[in-house]
């Protein structure tokens, strides 16, 4: 469809709407008419485009969108992203094409537009899958583009604004979304007016009851407190002008949501939370900041660590204030921020602050170049990440307040979340500085790498060549990038020991065919693996490992192709697979019976899990015979290395003190204790399992050893035995 088709589908409309009317009276103020026309333009598209359709309130579909666009106008967006958001649900719910779009109001707007579209369309394994693909595509096309994120939570701060029309299951769950994922980007996003709206809305709409009576409370106490707000309001403002200080003093009033959070965890009464009075400066100037921070300590007396510098150090989404508490003429806190109208508006709108003055090729506000950072990283950590509900979540934990600010050794300051250690210092330092880490230095003293850090603190990493990521470092960390890039490395190296292992099972199932891999051409290997839609042969190895594809069927299917009779067999006996403790990643030892290095083991195929290692003593054994082509001849190498899990069983007399000696005994044998159960227990005796790690059999032996030796102990066995 053309533009001259489009519009001759969707007519101008004379008189519109009083809402389109009012959106037109907020965009003359700020943009040229023509740009006005485009967007009274896309209103016509839109209305006809949604004609059919209605609200679950009974209102017209279009009243969204347009009203969506109305909050983008408030911002001072562009005509672009006003037109953008018009249309926003075109693509998704009407007939519209993105070409049409393109054709009618320009690439940008259609970019835009396809940005925020859902992916409804699309089949996922689960709601939540599709949730978290939906949002991972709406936050790369924001990497594109921040303005898709900003419609977006405009989208749904309208939504939330009418959400009593949905029912009582769907509002939950749109608010939980809310409060979890939309509020925390818009306050990583510096746009705390739209985060607070958000909250708000979110928390009446999760729990309505605690909402009301909250918000009654706050009603009745702040019509005691107006004299002493109005009193401590005067006493600022006479103080700020002695000093020639030009200021606005504005008041702040908590909302429910924050003073819930603070109840909730901080384990304090609404009493002790409204105790506080809540105050503004905005001044013209930073000096002037610093300036009305000395005027307001010379008025009221400062409380000891409670001052903050955010205008020298900002917040990572780019927020610049000072904060102060000081103690009031009624003996109560009031918590004052001081800060320029500049720093202000960016606190209220982040990124959207000042967009309609931002060139392209402008850096734009603290806010704007924070969040392109951020978005950037984004980008990284998804690269890395094949499943969008592992996406999902390292986003989710990066979008709460980052609260610890450290120095490298050269002065740069880094922003780490709460409760960071050395380990996501050293990955936000750099990816290969975090994976060849070794230790730190905490302010020049040594340190472990899961040492947690806290403000202020001066961090160097200390790396070596041959370090390398393990498992236990994601127990460590607590930071998305460090955490993607450490699950990245294990993948990777679960990949590698897939093909080794895959390669050596492969070559064993050849042997017993009597052919070899290399007496394969490789014209013949290629064929094999486009029949199979393999691209390598790394794959269709990992595939044989990982137990999606039996080996000896590959090797019968590879003979066939060589020209060889199917039915061959070599009868000598099959070499068995040597278990080296390398291939942890590929290879599961089963619980059901805990097999050592030392024990006579076989391995069985499982689909997705790879090869499981069982006792050949372990009762599930012979059910296992019944499907040999899933059954592999396997041993322990010479030189096994690591520790590997078992159970011990101890019969003891039951008396205090007797578990501790118990463990004491089998930490004295350099075996560590994973877990502890009483199976049984009796006035006089109990049967305890100890979880444990051990080298070997012959370990397994000295601990059991050592714990017979205790004079509570009646016996000690395997279990099972």
């Amino acid at each position: 469809m053309d533009t001259a088709l489009v519009s001759q589908q969707a007519p101008a409309l004379s008189d519109p709407p009083a809402y389109v009317r009012a959106l037109e009276d907020k965009l003359v103020q700020y943009l040229p008419l023509a740009q006005v026309a485009r967007v009274r333009r896309a209103y016509e598209v839109g209305a006809h485009a949604h004609r059919e359709q209605k609200r679950k309130s009974g209102e017209p579909y279009i009243t969204h969108p347009v009203a969506v666009a109305s909050i983008m106008a408030d911002l001072g967006l562009d005509h672009e992203t006003i037109i953008a958001a018009i249309l926003h649900d075109t693509l998704e719910d009407t007939e519209l094409t993105r070409a049409e779009l393109a054709a009618e109001f320009g690439e940008p707007v259609a970019e835009l537009v396809d940005g925020v579209t859902k992916l409804d369309k699309l089949q996922f394994k689960s709601r939540q899958e599709a949730a978290a693909e939906s949002f991972r595509k709406m936050l790369l096309a924001m990497a594109r583009d921040l303005r898709v994120i900003l419609i977006k939570l405009a989208d749904r701060l309208h939504n939330m604004r009418t959400l009593g029309a949905m029912e009582a299951s769907a509002r939950r769950r749109i608010a939980r979304e809310t409060l979890e994922i939309y509020a925390p980007i818009a306050q990583r996003l510096g746009m705390n007016k739209f985060k607070g709206e958000l909250q708000e809305l979110g928390f009446r709409g999760m729990y309505p009851d605690r909402h009301r009576v909250i918000e009654t409370r706050i009603k009745n106490t702040l019509g005691n407190r107006r004299e002493a707000m109005a009193k401590i309001e005067t006493a600022l403002i006479a103080r700020l002008a002695s000093e020639g200080i030009v200021a606005r003093v504005v008041s702040r009033i908590k909302s429910p949501f924050s003073i819930y959070t603070k109840m909730k965890n901080e384990h304090k009464s609404f009493t002790q939370v409204m105790d506080v009075y809540g105050f503004r400066v905005v001044t013209d100037s930073v000096m002037r900041c610093y300036h009305s921070l000395g005027a307001v300590h010379g008025l009221y007396k400062p409380m000891d660590t409670r001052f903050r510098d955010f205008i020298a150090i900002p917040k990572v989404n780019g927020y610049q204030s000072l904060h102060t508490v000081v103690v009031g003429p009624f003996a109560a806190p009031i918590e004052i921020q001081i800060r320029t109208e500049e720093m202000d508006s960016v606190a209220e709108r982040g990124v959207a602050a000042h967009w309609a003055y931002k060139s392209g090729g402008a850096q734009g506000n603290a806010a704007q170049s924070r969040a392109r950072e951020w978005v950037e990283g984004l980008i990284d950590s998804q690269a890395r990440t094949s499943s969008s509900l592992e996406f999902i979540e390292n986003v989710k934990v990066d979008l709460f307040p980052d609260d610890v600010y450290l120095f490298t050794p050269k002065g740069r300051i880094l922003a780490l979340p709460r409760n960071a250690t050395a380990l996501d210092f050293a990955y936000a330092v750099h990816t290969d500085v975090g994976s060849h880490a070794v230790a730190a230095r905490v302010d020049r003293k040594l340190a472990p790498l899961r040492t947690k850090l806290v403000s202020g603190q001066t961090v160097e990493i200390i790396t070596a060549p041959s370090a390398q990521p393990h498992p236990q470092w994601l127990e460590w960390v607590v930071s998305a990038k460090a955490r993607t890039a450490i699950r990245h490395h294990l993948k990777r190296l679960q990949h590698e020991d897939a093909v080794e292992l895959g390669h050596r099972m492969l070559d064993r199932a050849l042997d017993q065919v009597g052919i070899s891999l290399e007496g394969i051409s490789s014209e013949m290997l290629d064929r094999y693996l486009a029949e199979n839609k393999f691209r390598r042969l790394e794959e269709l190895l990992a595939d044989i490992a990982l137990g999606n594809r039996v080996a000896e069927h590959v090797a019968t299917q590879l003979l066939r192709l060589k020209g060889g009779k199917t039915r061959l067999r070599v009868s000598r006996t099959a070499e068995s697979i040597r278990i080296t403790g390398a291939e942890r990643g590929v290879l599961t030892f089963a619980n059901c019976c805990h097999p050592l290095p030392g024990d006579e083991i076989m391995g069985f195929m499982t689909a997705g899990k790879g090869v499981v290692v069982h006792r050949l003593e372990c009762p599930n054994v012979p059910e296992f015979r019944k499907t040999p082509e899933r059954c592999i001849a396997m041993e322990w190498d010479r030189d096994v290395s690591g520790d590997y899990k078992c159970e011990l069983r101890v019969d003891i007399q039951n008396k205090p003190g007797v578990l501790a000696s118990v463990a004491a005994a089998i930490a004295e044998s350099n075996s560590n204790i994973e877990n502890v159960e009483y199976q049984d227990r009796g006035l006089m005796s109990a049967i305890i399992v100890f979880t444990i790690e051990v080298r070997n059999r012959k370990h397994l032996a000295d601990v059991m050893r050592r714990v017979r030796r205790l004079g509570v102990v009646h016996g000690v066995y395997r279990h099972p035995v």
